[in-house]
């Protein structure tokens, strides 16, 4: 492919009408097929960090991986310069992707060539683009000079990429987040997944966030609650405007009214001081009730009156003192059971969920599994001073064929106890570290029901067989899992998943949403 040819491509693509990710995977696709090279990946620089959006050679985790610059001398060299840094194949800077390159995971890789171009939008530093060889000489004296002609059309799709991204959240909440609350959204509370479960909770949360009504976030344990509520107020038009988090499960009903409502002195032993309670610190802000189901019934009275009023009232004290608060609750129980059971009140119930959010768990978000398993290699690499861990393949299945009753909570402990017992197995820093299925310590029992014996043989010696399933239940499970192994294999690309199963691709989301793998 010639440079006229690969400039061509990518500024037919700058006026077509594609998704963001489509624009940009096109992208890398279309450098990595001009330069025949292992790999291709643009990142976007946050804060201190460097993002994925768009890679092609690289191992499933790529994307859900966070790459700080100062671990990382090849990418804070490349931001550093202008124009193309390139690397001889000898260099003694390690390379971030080292490990990482699809189809050949877990070679060291100590002689292949790299270059890398940092990228500019509007006159500031956006991020980088970064091209990896496996052998010798693929970037040649000329390599660099041809992604330099190149790189006015690779700003040029980022650039209407965040335009574009900017458009989307306009006609989604109709006002724009100011310069600080975007930074907010990438510094800490970055939510990690590209499945559909996710980009469509990602969407409603868009569309609940400039509301002024309650929000309930219902979910397992672990699934990040407190992370969506960030999001929430982060989109919110009280940004600028306090968050305050409250664990109900941790407050002890002696001191909970107070807590959250304060105290004027002398309303009981101890008080020697006015003391202004939780729901005054969030006052402009946003209430994050964590575990709202844990409150007492005679706090829940008095929450209630907030949210009708906008009143609160200090123990000790008969003067009501207005407050503007948005509340956001979370609970990982059946609220509507406990009402029945009569330990929460039916009225600030229906107060509380004028906007249920169901937020879905790790078992029902299909690959995210190993973009965030990408995030937490990532982390304990840099913990624990690792040249590379990753993955091998068999791990990857083993992650995908667990339920994870604790959602991402677990799978973040189960990564750093592997990695930690596999430096305990004498692993050396300076290789690569691969882990591998024993060392995740996953509870088979809790494999999914598609990965069980569909088929019981007869019992030796004896006339009676073990019960079979129904046969259209065998059928499902059957179905279900090629649908999972191809979506692995394809990486969450129902179109090539659909042509790898001999299906049109319509008929593969129907069948998909009927096994209940879709929403």
């Amino acid at each position: 492919m010639t440079i006229d040819t690969t400039q061509l491509l990518l500024l037919t693509d700058l006026v077509a009408v594609l998704p963001a990710a489509v624009r940009l995977q096109r992208l890398v696709n279309s450098l990595r097929a001009h330069f025949a090279c292992g790999s291709v990946a643009l990142l976007r620089l946050e804060q201190e960090h460097l993002r994925p959006l768009a890679v092609d050679g690289l191992t499933s985790d790529a994307l859900g991986r966070r790459f700080a610059v100062k671990d990382h001398p090849r990418l804070a060299a490349i931001l550093a310069r202008r124009g193309v840094t390139r690397f001889p194949h000898d260099s003694p800077l390690s390379d971030p992707y080292d490990g990482l390159i699809d189809g050949h995971a877990g070679q060291p890789l100590p002689v292949h060539d790299c270059m890398g171009m940092a990228l500019n939008v509007e006159g500031e530093r956006w991020g980088v683009v970064t091209l990896d060889a496996l052998d010798i000489g693929r970037f040649d004296a000329q390599a660099p000079c041809e992604l330099e002609q190149l790189a006015s059309a690779i700003e040029a799709a980022v650039r209407i990429t965040r335009l574009e991204a900017e458009i989307r959240a306009l006609r989604t909440t109709g006002w724009s987040a100011p310069a600080s609350a975007r930074t907010a959204l990438r510094e800490d509370n970055e939510i990690v997944g590209q499945s559909e479960a996710i980009v469509h909770l990602l969407h409603e949360l868009r569309v609940v966030a400039d509301s002024e009504l309650p929000a309930l976030l219902l979910g397992e344990t672990g699934v990040g609650k407190e992370l969506f509520a960030h999001r929430l107020h982060q989109l919110s038009r009280r940004v600028g405007k306090p968050l305050v988090h409250v664990n109900c499960a941790a407050l002890p009903e002696s001191l909970a009214e107070s807590e959250l409502f304060g105290h004027a002195k002398g309303a009981f032993s101890g008080a020697t001081s006015e003391r202004p309670g939780r729901i005054e610190a969030a006052d402009g802000g946003t209430l994050f009730l964590d575990e709202v189901g844990e409150l007492p019934l005679a706090i829940q009275a008095k929450l209630l009156r907030t949210l009708q009023n906008g009143e609160i009232q200090r123990l000790g004290t008969d003067r009501p003192r207005r407050v503007n608060v948005r509340v956001i609750a979370a609970t990982n129980r059946q609220l509507r059971e406990l009402v029945r059971e009569g330990a929460f009140r039916d009225d600030l119930y229906h107060r509380l969920s004028v906007y249920p959010i169901p937020i879905p768990p790790l078992r029902e978000r299909g690959n995210d599994v190993l973009l965030l398993a990408g995030r937490f290699l990532e982390l304990n690499r840099g913990r624990l001073g690792l040249r590379s861990l990753r993955l091998s393949a068999a791990a990857e299945a083993a992650l995908r064929r667990y339920r994870w009753p604790g959602n991402v909570r677990e799978l973040e402990h189960v990564i750093s106890r592997a990695a930690l017992k596999a430096m305990s197995r004498g692993a050396d820093r300076r290789d690569i570290v691969t882990l591998e299925p024993d060392m995740l310590d996953l509870d088979e029992q809790d494999a999914p029901a598609s990965e069980e014996v569909l088929a019981v043989p007869r019992d030796p010696g004896t006339e009676v067989l073990p019960a079979l399933a129904p046969l259209h239940e065998m059928v499902a499970a059957t179905q279900r899992q090629a649908i999972q192994q191809a979506l692995v294999l394809h990486r969450d690309n129902w179109a090539a998943a659909a042509r790898a199963l001999g299906l049109d691709a319509s008929n593969l989301h129907k069948l998909a949403r009927r096994l209940g793998l879709k929403a």
